[in-house]
């Protein structure tokens, strides 16, 4: 329901703000840089408001898939936008619509509790309107909710430009989450390794310079493939263009030159660009833009296309891999030296297609001179106890040793301190029992950590939460652990715990605000949730399917403020309570 609602809508983005106070700074870039991106935005531009919104724009807001609220210190003074505040709130209950609150040059606490300059401006409003107890209360609710979301704050963005950057590029990966078909997503099933494997290697966050190319016969979904990667990553970029059929536009009269202007048009988003390649490319090279060449055939048509690629900068990064089938094989014995002259190598992967396959790489040792330039790494059955000693944790972004003996990633963890990706999968030895305190400091840039299958693994070091950037973590099957430490803050927003031993969860949960998604399912020692999690927000998937033990739910689940989806199948629950049913969507 919420999402065919959402396909439908008019508007992409909803922008509410006190004119006064960012009309004519950032509310004005931040609506000139989604205007540039193509996202329809309506923005209410009127001088004089009455009162009262009307009722076009709370059309207006219902017909937006995204509200975006930039809090500034006079905000709170107008009643118009207290208003529409109160009704995008009701759109995100009503209608799941996404609500991206910015706090320009102002506190979330303040926001929140109505103090500071940001109160004294609401005290004045509630002055004047101190006989509409009820009006003042909406108001008081939707400065709390909204501000208890996450958003950005400009006082940790120093400059004005790269938050609005920030907010854009949110922005447009929130509307590919709304308006990507399911069926194209279905397509797509069977090559969403491929998409991640190859996105990995393509250094989107980094300054440098990254080419890639897809290589086999026809009909295998080389297009497919590229076009999901493009369609993914591309609002990540100043420029972007997926310049199709370069193989059949090239060979008609013409068809370059036509290619060589829309290549342009796109990147520099100016559909008057002149072709000239010196001049243009020259604006290019001080730009970060992705570029896509389908059905090229010869190199020839590229600097047809490009000239000279000595554009792209000096040192243009070209990506060696390996890739192996070990199941495929009977036995290889590899050579201490095999990789040592492969100073580009960048992508490894012995991977099995066997679900049961077994450990057929044999090696004594590996020379390390072959892994300093390693991003990707993916090693069924990894025969040795230790990862090679220069392979940089500073430059890998996927590791994966499934059905390995491993013991330690590293002899010392000064690799770790900027770790970007760390994927565990069924390593029988690396978790012990204890995942080792000590480390934790070192894994400061870690995002995912995923340690499922873990069956010896009893404990977690409180410090785990802490991880700045930590946003996943998955502890599924790991059937000894029975509870988890404390939590002081965090930011995970993906947590899964479905297989484990644990018995309940600490009331120091409430802390985690951005965690929307919680498995406890086939948590058979599960006996009750605790209060604390009314206070999750931002929690929106909530699996209790195979929690044999729990056998009621909690009263309060009824009371929070925005839709939840609960899994309850496999359960011992005999009643859900009315309040509950009138509240949420039930699975």
């Amino acid at each position: 329901m919420a999402s065919s609602s959402r396909n439908n809508k008019k508007y992409d983005v909803f922008v509410s703000f006190r004119g006064e106070d960012t009309r004519d700074n950032f509310t004005s870039h931040l609506y000139s840089a989604l205007c540039r991106q193509n996202i329809q935005t309506f923005i209410d531009d009127q001088l004089n408001r009455g009162d009262e919104i009307s009722e076009s724009l709370a059309n207006a807001i219902e017909a937006s898939a995204i509200s975006v609220i930039v809090f500034s210190e006079g905000y709170a003074s107008s009643r118009w936008c207290l208003d529409e505040l109160v009704k995008i709130l009701e759109c995100k209950k009503d209608y799941v619509q996404i609500v991206i609150p910015v706090f320009y040059r102002v506190d979330p606490s303040d926001v929140r509790n109505q103090t500071g300059s940001f109160g004294d401006s609401f005290s004045k409003l509630e002055e004047k309107l101190k006989e509409n107890t009820e009006k003042l209360r909406s108001w008081r609710n939707a400065l709390k909710e909204a501000a208890s979301l996450s958003g950005f704050h400009s006082l940790n963005i120093r400059r004005e430009s790269d938050l609005t950057n920030e907010v854009v590029n949110h922005i447009l990966k929130r509307l590919d989450e709304v308006f990507q078909p399911r069926d194209n997503k279905n397509q797509l099933v069977g090559v969403e390794s491929t998409v991640e494997e190859i996105e990995s290697l393509l250094g989107v966050e980094s300054k440098g310079v990254y080419a890639s190319g897809i290589w086999g016969i026809g009909g295998i979904g080389k297009t497919t493939i590229a076009r999901a990667i493009f369609d993914k990553i591309s609002g990540d970029f100043e420029g972007s263009c997926f310049l199709e059929n370069v193989r059949e536009e090239s060979q008609r009269p013409g068809g370059l030159a036509c290619l060589r202007q829309k290549l342009l048009s796109n990147l520099l988003k100016d559909k008057s660009a002149m072709p000239y390649i010196d001049l243009n490319f020259r604006r290019l090279s001080r730009m970060k833009v992705l570029i896509v060449f389908d059905d090229v055939t010869c190199f020839s048509q590229l600097e047809s296309l490009m000239g000279s690629l000595d554009w792209l900068t000096p040192g243009t990064e070209k990506i060696e891999g390996i890739c192996l089938d070990v199941s495929k094989v009977k036995e290889i014995h590899l050579n201490p030296n095999t990789f040592s002259k492969m100073r580009k190598l960048r992508f490894l992967k012995f991977y099995s297609s066997s679900f049961n396959g077994e450990n057929k790489c044999k090696v004594s040792h590996l020379q390390d001179l072959g892994f300093a330039e390693v991003k990707y790494l993916h090693w069924h059955g990894y025969p040795l106890k230790s990862l090679p000693s220069n392979l940089s944790a500073e430059k890998l972004v996927f590791l994966e040793v499934p059905n390995s003996d491993i013991e330690q990633l590293w002899n010392g963890v000064k690799h770790y301190s900027k770790l970007n990706q760390l994927i565990h999968a069924a390593c029988k030895k690396l978790i012990a029992k204890t995942l080792n305190p000590t480390l934790i400091p070192h894994l400061n840039k870690l995002v995912i950590l995923n340690l499922r299958g873990s069956k010896s693994l009893k404990s977690l070091p409180a410090g785990i939460f802490n991880l700045e950037f930590l946003t996943e973590l998955d502890l599924s099957g790991c059937s000894k652990l029975k509870r988890l430490p404390e939590i002081s803050s965090g930011n995970i927003g993906q947590f899964f715990l479905s297989g484990t031993a644990i018995e309940e969860l600490p009331s120091s949960f409430e802390l985690l605000l951005r965690l929307w998604l919680l498995d406890l399912s086939d948590c058979k020692r599960l006996k009750s949730l605790p209060s604390s999690l009314r206070k999750l927000k931002s929690l929106e998937l909530l699996s209790l399917r195979g929690c044999s033990n729990l056998q009621r739910l909690p009263e309060w689940l009824g009371q929070l403020s925005s839709p939840l989806k609960v899994n309850l199948m496999k359960t011992n629950i005999e009643r859900i309570p009315e309040s509950i049913i009138q509240q949420f969507m039930l699975r």
